[in-house]
């Protein structure tokens, strides 16, 4: 343990929603009071959002407004706090798994998206502020009041006696929860009677929760007056969510004014229909080995069509007057490389991006040949076709085996290119 404690940085998860804007309410109340008993605050504090890359729309830009405000405050009240936003890398982003690879949509079973998209890009933060300072705290906010499976986990990890846990995985890091008694109706009386210490509107963040709330998440309790009310606990995670059964925050914010929303949560439930159809997977799972019941990684004409019909997804969005994007470039070019490493050559990212959005894609940071080199090469090849398929194959090998970190090696790629291509030409002319 350090001698003084104060050098140890804090580092707070914000999500947005209410416990976790309630908890940082709290924190930044109690730094305004040592801040002027003490003229400074000596510690910092680092209020980390990751972004999954597939986040609800509605979320993901109010969350952006909140930091935004959030930056600027700190520095208007000389602050020690510092916004950090984290996103999964190219390798470990959803798309990129599902479509590039053919991993099949998470489910609780095989719920493959929580490490890479969640746990991993924070995760890389704090081992840096641990590798820096020798030690980390961080502030989360969970109660115990959420859940009996929540409560059961923050008991497992308490220390009688002690206000900080250790972290579960990450070494030299502890854990804080400051808001860990607080009921539900104490968090919305916060929300809805303590001024943002930021100056966001805690009224839009309660509407938020209030329009996505259906059935049993009603918001009936009151807590104050009549102006003052709990709006439920509505989680909201990921819009293209697979492992619940049932997105009912999104079909609540589509049916109390945001029916833009449709296409994402028409999208998503067909993901969810056909996650376990035979026909759309492969008998073995990318490491080679035989899948249980024939349902190994997605087919690539599988992968191409959740492709197209994510681009039209977005493409209906856009349309509708609203801008997101729901894949980057660098992700379409990331799943064009592993689709060539898959040997799949008989679809193209760019020909799918042209069918759907009538233009095409720029792929130039697939260095792509001109097409003069093109037309020599394919002149050098008159007497057999093929070969030009095979050499154009081989030099995409080649030239995209930098841009994912994790790939197998280029030599075994284009040595099983050449003996696929051998086998099919020895079969043809038999």
């Amino acid at each position: 343990m350090f001698a003084d404690n104060t050098k140890r940085p804090w580092i707070i998860g914000f999500s947005g929603g209410k416990d976790s804007t309630v908890m940082l309410q709290l924190v930044w109340k109690a730094l305004e009071k040592a801040k002027h008993f003490h003229g400074f605050v000596a510690r910092d504090i680092y209020v980390v959002c990751n972004d999954t890359m597939i986040e609800n729309p509605i979320i993901l830009e109010y969350v952006n407004r909140v930091l935004d405000k959030i930056e600027l405050a700190a520095v208007e009240q000389d602050m020690p706090i510092r916004v950090i936003r984290t996103r999964p890398r190219l390798e470990d982003s959803l798309w990129v798994n599902m479509i590039g690879k053919g991993y099949p949509a998470p489910n609780n079973a095989f719920r493959w998206c929580t490490e890479r998209l969640k746990i991993k890009p924070t995760a890389r933060f704090i081992t840096e502020q641990v590798d820096e300072f020798g030690e980390a705290i961080i502030l989360i906010g969970t109660r115990y009041s959420e859940s009996a499976n929540r409560a059961r986990t923050m008991n497992k990890h308490a220390i009688k006696g002690k206000r900080l846990t250790k972290h579960p995985t990450q070494p030299n890091t502890f854990m804080y929860a400051p808001i860990r008694y607080l009921m539900l109706e104490q968090v919305w009386y916060i929300i809805n009677t303590m001024p943002s210490p930021w100056g966001a509107s805690n009224e839009e963040l309660f509407h938020i929760y209030a329009n996505a709330s259906a059935d049993d998440y009603e918001c009936p309790v009151v807590v104050t007056s009549t102006e003052h009310k709990s709006c439920g606990q509505s989680r909201f995670g990921c819009w293209m969510c697979s492992v619940v059964k049932e997105d009912k925050s999104m079909a609540a914010l589509i049916n109390n004014g945001f029916p833009w929303l449709s296409p994402l949560l028409a999208y998503r439930n067909e993901i969810v229909s056909q996650r376990n159809r035979t026909e759309n997977r492969m008998a073995k799972r990318r490491n080679g080995t035989t899948a249980v019941n024939e349902r190994g990684s997605y087919k690539p004409e599988y992968r191409a069509l959740l492709l197209k019909r994510l681009l039209e997804t977005q493409k209906e969005i856009q349309q509708n007057g609203h801008d997101v994007e729901l894949i980057t470039n660098q992700e379409l070019i990331a799943i064009q490389t592993i689709w060539y490493r898959d040997f799949v050559f008989n679809y193209k990212v760019s020909r799918i991006y042209q069918d759907v959005y009538k233009t095409k894609l720029d792929m130039k940071e697939q260095n792509e040949k001109t097409e003069k080199e093109l037309d020599l090469l394919r002149k050098s090849c008159d007497e057999n076709p093929h070969d030009f398929d095979l050499i154009q194959e081989l030099l995409t090998l080649q030239k995209n085996k930098s841009l994912l970190n994790r790939k197998r090696g280029l030599e075994d790629d284009i040595e099983s290119r050449i003996e696929e291509y051998i086998k099919r030409e020895k079969g043809n002319a038999d």
